[in-house]
């Protein structure tokens, strides 16, 4: 029996109706990250449409980076790697030169108001309240980030019951196994500030030094915001690199 294609505009060729239904499937769970997807001879059966139709819509959430091809194995749901971002701008090696993870100790978890930029940025309604994080980013005992990271409270209300010790190097793997919360895509702004007394003495720098400031908004595959993050570092760590071809 063929599954329709409900909900939405029929205006829309048919393609663009099924990419919203598998983008559907992937914001709600039912395809997970690293997952792959049903075949696309499964999709046409299960939709009840050509073959070209599904190879449109599949291509489509390709070329937006939330589906891999897999040469042989299939069609996945991508997991990004965001850690890698920070590598595009600080080189992050240890003392025999090579690349690491930086580890991560959380400051503080607190429950907030959210500031004008903030709820902007989460596209909070009026009264929601955001869990805030404060943490560092270390290399064998050295600080290369201070972050302060924002969220949703209701979406992440499961991260107050963890001990902040249970909390891991990287967040968005926690984001998802605690709390269900896919990060897919991130957007960043990349500027240069000066250090204050504070991030002075968490940077190692000194107050008044250039600091570069990396501000992102994390998105799930509903393209809606989870996560508000600005990572500030000292800028004489900091490179910026291109391939143009």
């Amino acid at each position: 029996m063929n599954t329709p294609i409900l909900g939405y505009d029929e205006r829309l060729p048919l393609y663009q109706r099924l990419r919203e239904e598998m983008l559907a499937k992937i914001a709600a769970g039912e395809w997970m990250p690293g997952a792959p997807i049903p075949t696309e001879a499964e999709l046409t059966r299960v939709y009840g449409v050509a073959i070209g139709t599904v190879r449109k819509a599949v291509d489509t959430l390709v070329n937006e980076g939330l589906l891999l091809r897999s040469q042989g194995r299939g069609t996945f749901v991508r997991r990004p790697n965001f850690d890698a971002s920070l590598a595009r701008f600080f080189r992050q090696v240890d003392a025999s030169g090579g690349r690491e993870i930086p580890g991560s100790r959380i400051l503080a978890r607190t429950v907030d108001e959210p500031a004008d930029t903030v709820s902007a940025a989460l596209r909070l309604q009026d009264g929601e309240k955001v869990i805030h994080l404060e943490r560092l980013r270390i290399i064998e005992g050295r600080t290369l980030f201070h972050e302060d990271i924002w969220l949703p409270a209701t979406r992440f209300a499961a991260l107050l019951e963890v001990d902040i010790e249970g909390f891991g190097e990287l967040l968005y793997p926690f984001y998802e196994t605690q709390c269900g919360q896919c990060v897919a895509s991130a957007k960043e702004t990349l500027t240069v500030g000066e250090a204050d007394g504070a991030m002075a003495r968490f940077l190692a720098m000194k107050e008044g030094a250039p600091m570069v400031i990396i501000e992102r908004v994390a998105l799930g595959y509903d393209r809606s915001p989870l996560e508000y993050r600005i990572s500030r570092a000292a800028a004489d760590g900091f490179r910026y690199q291109i391939d143009i071809s």
